[in-house]
């Protein structure tokens, strides 16, 4: 019999110490077993063989492969639990097979069918930009490089191109995408133009299948390509020579769960630990990203789009919204717009409409006493689908009829207020009834979401596209001719240091649909404030204006890139508990007599979710190793976030 260390890869072991198991037979470290820990069977991994112990242990239940998983994740895992401060288990849990985030076929090796590939001519030269991009990343000294390149400048032709080298050298790539949705395109063109055996990640996958794709990954004798979402960077890839992260301004590469770590860190980190390049490729990017890039020398440019003769196509109309003149034919949308998208279909071209508000109003507001309908849970306003004509918290999930009359002043005077996607698309079919229209936003049910519709929208099988963000992430749709934003200021709302980094970025993504070399295009947008720096820099496409704009005010206020945020969340069955929860924490903060500046508690931006109270400490540090010394010290009942990518 032989006695084993197992580290243990589930968040509900709380310890770092490695337990003892048993097993008849003789196995080699890193390798993946699966071992009881009370009730539960779960996974683990081998970390050295031990003599036998005084006390009793319990079996090895299995093991899942011969070859053990590379001694970089391990490294990577330990780095991510002292980073992010969270149990090694939890970070463990990243890197199991068990992980609901991979999807395969029938085959270990993906392959994509009828998929939708982004039209990528690997036969005509590579543009200049592209050249020049390529040769700093092979020839740089750097692990990580922020590839910063307008839309339609051709990042996913050098990401292709620089694959192809690495594969050719004998190692593996890493493809990462903010979304699901994204990760169609881009397989296909993976398995159009690069020879070697490709893996797309999923999350609608049984534990069986899952299973068996990750073990086809770690078993793999040759160089291969996984493509995926955030958490594709864990798997068991033996020698990965190139990880890229396209759109890596977005959101979704944060993760809101315990470890909530920045994907773009955690690749950095990955990098060095096994020398593989790591590429940021995005025309927005984060600010953070852009200044620590700056400090390093490691930014690539490319400013010239990769199709049609250099010239930016896309004309910019500004319609000011408080110039009601603009709007005598429907209110929210502006004449303009109106006219231009006559004169589009009649030239049998596509038109896309950004509106990030999904349902159909936002609001459900008495006209007689202002009464306003809220969620019973989350004292938020619900939102009006007149769909199915009901209301639905999009926090936590409360739906219910609305009511006939108003329950305060009990009169028939209940308003529906502010346009939301569904209502934005009903009346523009209204409005051109010719028109073939459709609705893209996260309601969308299976079957029809952006990424399952790709290749109607590419063959302009839809003439007009109503939708929120998810439209701005990347889609290159030929046919597209206009866009049209309704209102440049929804971002702009949220009380928060990165609404207008946010906000910037979306419109700089929405806009770059178009222009992109295919066709003339034209995009019009609605704001309340044409002239504003946001607006105006997106226009112009001057990324160093909105830079230096905003890290002036970053800097006056102390907020990344020139401090490091800490935000310590809390919840309670109760508002007055949530508070003395926070004081008490604060306290405890102060005694460290730590120079970093804490603020709060003070109620969360959505402080009251799902019948719970949450409350807040932000703290601000130029140490981050300060901020990760009093985390140390959060209850296990506190929710810890460093470097969170909002506060809201």
């Amino acid at each position: 019999m032989h006695y084993f260390e197992v580290a243990i890869a589930d968040k509900r072991y709380h310890s770092d110490a490695p337990l003892t198991y048993s097993y008849d037979q003789k196995l080699k470290v890193r390798s993946v077993v699966s071992v009881p820990l009370q009730r539960w069977l779960i996974s683990g991994f081998v970390t050295r063989e031990v003599a036998k112990p005084k006390f009793a242990v319990k079996p090895i239940k299995g093991v899942m492969s011969q070859v053990p998983i590379p001694a970089h994740s391990l490294k990577l895992a330990q780095w991510l639990a002292d980073y992010y401060v969270c149990s090694l288990g939890e970070a463990l849990r990243q890197f199991a097979p068990t992980k609901p985030t991979i999807r395969r076929t029938d085959e270990a090796h993906q392959t994509f069918g009828e998929s939708p590939a982004i039209q990528l001519d690997f036969v005509s030269p590579l543009t200049a930009d592209q050249l020049q991009a390529i040769k700093a990343i092979k020839a740089g000294r750097s692990t990580t490089y922020l590839l910063h390149g307008e839309t339609g400048s051709g990042k996913t032709r050098v990401y292709l191109e620089l694959a192809q080298a690495v594969l050719d050298g004998g190692r593996s790539v890493i493809l990462l995408t903010p979304e699901i949705a994204l990760t169609t395109q881009l397989a296909a063109a993976v398995e159009q133009h690069l020879p070697h055996p490709a893996y797309i990640m999923h999350s609608h996958l049984s534990d069986a299948q899952r299973k068996k794709l990750w073990l086809a990954i770690l078993e793999a004798k040759e160089p291969i390509v996984v493509i995926g979402p955030r958490s594709a960077l864990f798997t068991p890839i033996k020698d990965v020579g190139l990880i890229v992260l396209d759109e890596a301004h977005e959101p979704a590469y944060k993760q809101d769960q315990t470890p909530r770590y920045q994907t773009s860190r955690v690749a950095s980190r990955l990098g060095h630990i096994s020398g593989a390049k790591v590429i940021l490729g995005t025309a927005t990017p984060l600010i953070t990203d852009y200044y620590l890039a700056e400090q390093h020398g490691s930014i690539v440019r490319m400013k010239k789009p990769a199709i049609g003769s250099g010239k930016i196509f896309a004309e910019t109309v500004v319609v000011d919204i408080k110039e009601r003149t603009n709007f005598t034919k429907y209110h929210h949308l502006s004449n303009q717009l109106i006219d231009e998208i006559k004169t589009t279909l009649s030239a049998k071209k596509q038109i896309m409409i950004y509106h990030n508000r999904r349902g159909t109003a936002r609001l459900v507001v008495c006209a007689n006493c202002s009464w306003q309908l809220l969620c019973p849970d989350c004292d938020i306003p619900l939102i009006y689908h007149g769909d199915d004509h009901r209301v639905r918290c999009h926090t936590c999930g409360y739906s219910a009829v609305p009511p006939l009359v108003c329950p305060n002043c009990h009169k028939p005077e209940l308003t529906y207020r502010t346009i939301g996607t569904k209502a934005l698309m009903d009346r523009i079919a209204k409005l051109f009834p010719e028109a073939r229209v459709a609705r893209f936003d996260s309601d969308n049910p299976a079957g029809e979401r952006v990424h399952e519709m790709y290749q109607k929208l590419k063959n302009g099988d839809i003439d007009i596209l109503v939708g929120t963000q998810l439209l701005a992430k990347g889609f290159d749709l030929p046919k597209l001719a206009l866009v049209g934003i309704i209102s440049a200021e929804t971002s702009l709302s949220l009380p928060d240091f990165t609404s207008e980094e946010r906000a910037f970025q979306l419109l700089y993504q929405v806009m770059g649909r178009v222009g992109r070399g295919h066709t003339a295009g034209y995009v019009i947008i609605q704001s309340y404030d044409p002239n504003a720096i946001i607006i105006r820099a997106a226009i112009n496409k001057d990324w160093q204006s909105f830079y230096k704009y905003v890290t002036a005010q970053r800097q006056a206020f102390r907020f990344p890139p020139y401090s490091y945020l800490a935000q310590f969340i809390c919840k309670r069955s109760s508002a007055a508990n949530a508070e003395a929860a926070g004081k008490k924490l604060r306290q405890l903060l102060l005694e460290q007599k730590l120079p970093v500046e804490i603020i709060g508690p003070a109620p969360a931006f959505y402080s009251r979710r799902g019948g719970y109270y949450y409350w807040q400490l932000v703290l601000k540090s130029k140490d981050r190793q300060l901020l990760v010394k009093l985390a140390k010290l959060v209850p296990a009942n506190w929710s810890i976030d460093l470097d969170p990518i909002n506060l809201l």
